[in-house]
């Protein structure tokens, strides 16, 4: 019997599809406005004319607020409740998002990390709430292929994510503008003139999307979506009465946390450099290659399917995980290894950056594998497990950074090697998710290893 506690007023078969429905929209908002970063880091790169470490903070500003948000959200869900406290997240993200209007009239750098980072916080508040209940809304054993039901929301987001950026801000002029900026036709005030028109292309959809956010969260809050009672979430099972006294005695959760660390900020380094990546080869931002990341999301996209039809009917979720893990631990090692000019989707490159973008498929049960590994079992400490879990998101804002260390370093190389170089990183990431899976999620005790 799973040790996860039942919430009894969702157990209806019809809440339980209404719960899951609006999940699953607020997953899709997770991902409309997470995977926007992978377009815009080289978008902003370029308007702001940023260094590659400036425009990593980009990422880094945005999702740094779940490792000093996810905690607070903790207290924040346990006082309000859920459905306020989502309330509030969505409010909060309407903010990060009416930023962007000021920031781009009077194209201030700082202003768009602050309105990243205040999406970051509203996403931090959202998550460290719709992810416990997509786990203990059901059986334990198959909250993987819950995770992979909401998860499709999201990375149908990530799919579209940066095909709507491009469709609503780059306008066929801002294409040609483009181009004529990084061949260097324009100095000077002509350079600052061409840059303010092309920034100010994220005024109205950023504040449409404010406005928007701001709604949602009003239909959240008075939504069918059941307000679960936090003492309920973390309800004490049997098993873990009197027998630990702190969250940090969970070996499976502490070592889940550093799996999704490396999954989420391996996950970052792969969308975020893929079109940087390919303009080292050649290609532009104003050309097929601002597609790139919507391609490594439709993959992921298949995959949540798979995950849907496999678990935990043909495949366990540990076993997805395991599989999956190994699968990207492989492509690291071609990415690295492997050289030679294709051309594919109108893009011409070194196929490296294809096993790159292949790297969205097994990545689609990554995280919907090592959650309920990591979280299973936690009793009275479910809600704070989450919210360490959350934090491990901040994955995608310092993992980047290593990585442009990493690039740094190799600065004697051509660009395209240098970065080529630094996807070693990707590698003892991988290997560690693959342990975790295998063994690493068994450990019970930090002093017995070996249950």
């Amino acid at each position: 019997m799973s040790n996860s506690p039942q919430i009894n007023h969702v157990q209806d078969r019809s809440a339980t599809i209404k719960s899951m429905i609006i999940l699953a929209l607020l997953f899709f908002i997770f991902g409309l406005v997470s995977w926007v970063n992978t377009i815009l880091i080289p978008y902003f790169q370029l308007t702001l004319q940023l260094s590659n470490f400036q425009s990593y903070l980009v990422t880094f500003a945005f999702y740094i607020a779940y490792l000093i948000m996810a905690i607070p959200s903790s207290f924040l869900l346990n006082k309000v409740g859920y459905k306020k406290g989502m309330m509030f997240g969505l409010w909060c993200m309407s903010i990060g998002a009416l930023l962007f209007v000021p920031a781009a009239y009077w194209r201030i750098y700082q202003i768009f990390l602050l309105g990243l980072f205040l999406l970051g916080v509203g996403l931090a508040i959202l998550q460290s709430a719709a992810n416990p209940y997509v786990t203990i809304v059901g059986p334990m054993e198959s909250a993987a292929k819950r995770m992979s039901i909401v998860g499709t929301g999201n990375k149908l987001a990530g799919v579209i994510a940066n095909l709507i950026f491009a469709a609503v801000v780059i306008r066929e002029s801002d294409k040609v503008l483009m181009r004529e900026i990084e061949a260097g036709n324009y100095t000077g005030i002509a350079l600052e003139t061409a840059l303010d028109t092309l920034i100010k292309g994220v005024m109205t959809p950023y504040l449409i999307l404010g406005i928007a956010l701001f709604i949602f969260g009003i239909i959240v809050r008075y939504s069918p979506l059941p307000d679960l009672d936090p003492s309920i979430v973390n309800k004490q099972s049997a098993e873990d009465v009197n027998s630990h006294k702190s969250i940090l005695q969970y070996p499976a959760l502490i070592l889940g946390v550093i799996a999704m660390f490396f999954h989420i900020g391996t996950q970052m380094i792969a969308l975020g450099t893929s079109i940087q990546y390919a303009g080292t080869m050649g290609e532009s931002l104003a050309g097929p290659a601002q597609n790139i990341p919507s391609y490594t999301m439709l993959l992921t996209f298949i995959g949540y399917f798979l995950g849907i039809a496999l678990i935990p009917k043909y495949l366990k979720q540990r076993n997805a995980l395991l599989i999956c893990a190994s699968i990207n631990l492989l492509l690291s090692v071609m990415i690295i290894t492997t050289s030679g000019t294709v051309r594919f989707l109108g893009i011409t490159s070194d196929i490296s950056l294809w096993y790159l973008v292949m790297m969205g498929l097994p990545n689609a049960l990554l995280y919907a594998g090592i959650w309920p590994l990591a979280i299973n079992g936690l009793g009275k400490y479910t809600n704070l497990g989450a919210s360490f879990l959350v934090m491990a998101l901040c994955g995608s804002a310092i993992m980047p950074i290593v990585y442009n260390a990493f690039v740094e370093l190799n600065a004697s190389l051509s660009p395209f090697e240098a970065m080529k170089q630094a996807y070693w990183i990707l590698i003892p990431c991988f290997a560690y998710i693959v342990w975790y899976a295998a063994s690493g999620h068994k450990i019970k005790s930090w002093r017995k290893t070996n249950n």
